[in-house]
């Protein structure tokens, strides 16, 4: 008979959710007693702040001299809002789309700009689509690492260093923990939430030369709001990548993301981000090696997120089950899981297959995932055993 018996160890923290992330370790709301509460953003101290978030940026990420980096309202979703209304349909357009957040931007590029010279280039969850198969006289739109899905490009070769169309890349849940080809992207996005546990609702805009100069020189045929307005008579509002920023952002958040570079910096910087994330992630491997009833939802390893870990369930006697029955037991495991305090928001994305996601991002503990392995098993077989399986 299994034994039903609970792990001695538990995970010191249990937050393993994909977004908003955790803390980085050793986190506290002492860390944000500098932050400039009751002043304008647009003050003298307001503005260092927010150029002192852009340049620290840079300076940890290697972003190069002439890429600029804005502060942009609405997360991830506005910085990429920004650039897909702001430089599309110059060109034909290739979007890469293998998890839920490709397919949404493959949806606005489609349904709301009504592009249709568009090309989309698909995979099912857990693969990758053809990365060669990119027009170089397109605009290529992709995820670097599909958050819903556990899989990333491995790297950037398949984009042309003599494109005509620009590549525009959300990197939300890639930076900070894995290296991003900067030659070879044009645009990248991202926010605060993810891999270094920063506060919602501000996203990362970085642009290349490329990128300025199409902005500059193309007009787009539909009507910008304000909030997505990024030149002002054929010229690049220079200030929004100076700190002056476009609506007002949380001045509390920009002091939260700036303490979070600091911890970076303190800890060796982005090699050593990526080495934590790669650790965790091994951690997960070695456990699912021996596991009999859970795999990754990406089957090869090259292609292997270290961030948003997916994993689904091969067990014979859940996959004999119905697609809604299959969903039903990957939810009472992850609730089994959270009830116990052991893991807090691990649930697959609600369009991806049945199965759990942990985040393995840089603020994660390695100890944590070691804990939470044992527990996984556990969690299995009570669940299993619970449905009469």
């Amino acid at each position: 008979m299994t034994d039903l018996n609970q792990p001695a160890m538990r995970p010191a923290d249990p937050r393993f959710s994909s977004g908003p992330c955790k803390k980085h370790p050793g986190w506290n709301f002492n860390s944000l007693s500098n932050a400039l509460l009751g002043r304008s953003h647009r003050s003298a101290p307001g503005k260092a702040r927010l150029a002192m978030a852009i340049e620290e940026t840079r300076a940890m990420l290697g972003v190069p001299d002439d890429y600029r980096i804005g502060i942009v309202p609405a997360s991830d979703t506005g910085a990429m809002e920004m650039a897909l209304w702001s430089l599309l349909g110059a060109r034909p357009v290739d979007v890469l789309a293998w998890e839920s957040f490709g397919k949404g931007w493959a949806n606005d590029i489609t349904s709301q700009l009504k592009l249709t010279d568009v090309r989309l280039l698909e995979a099912a969850y857990g693969e990758l689509p053809e990365l060669g198969a990119v027009r170089k006289d397109a605009d290529v739109v992709f995820t670097w690492n599909g958050t819903t899905s556990g899989v990333r490009v491995p790297d950037a070769n398949w984009i042309s260093d003599t494109r005509l169309g620009l590549s525009i890349c959300d990197a939300t849940s890639a930076v900070f923990a894995q290296e991003l080809d900067w030659p070879k992207l044009d645009v990248v996005t991202y926010s605060w939430q993810k891999v270094l546990g920063g506060e919602a609702a501000h996203g990362m805009l970085i642009l290349s030369p490329r990128a300025v100069a199409r902005l500059q020189s193309y007009t787009p045929p539909w009507p910008l709001p304000k909030i997505f307005r990024l030149t002002k008579n054929g010229k690049l509002i220079e200030g929004i990548f100076k700190g002056a920023t476009i609506n007002t952002p949380s001045m509390l958040a920009v002091e939260d993301y700036l303490d979070a570079l600091k911890w970076a910096s303190r800890h060796g910087g982005l090699p050593a981000m990526i080495a934590r994330a790669d650790s965790n992630l091994e951690i997960v491997s070695d456990w699912v090696a021996s596991s009999d009833w859970a795999d990754f939802l990406c089957a090869n390893p090259a292609l292997r997120s270290n961030t948003g870990v997916c994993l689904k369930i091969t067990h014979p006697a859940i996959i004999a089950l119905s697609a809604e029955a299959q969903a039903d037991f990957a939810k009472s495991l992850s609730k089994r899981l959270e009830s116990e305090g052991v893991a807090l928001d691990i649930g697959a994305y609600r369009d991806a297959p049945p199965g759990l996601r942990i985040w393995c991002g840089s603020t994660i503990e390695a100890d944590d995932v070691m804990a939470l392995m044992p527990w996984l098993d556990w969690a299995f077989d009570k669940t299993k055993a619970t449905a009469g399986l």
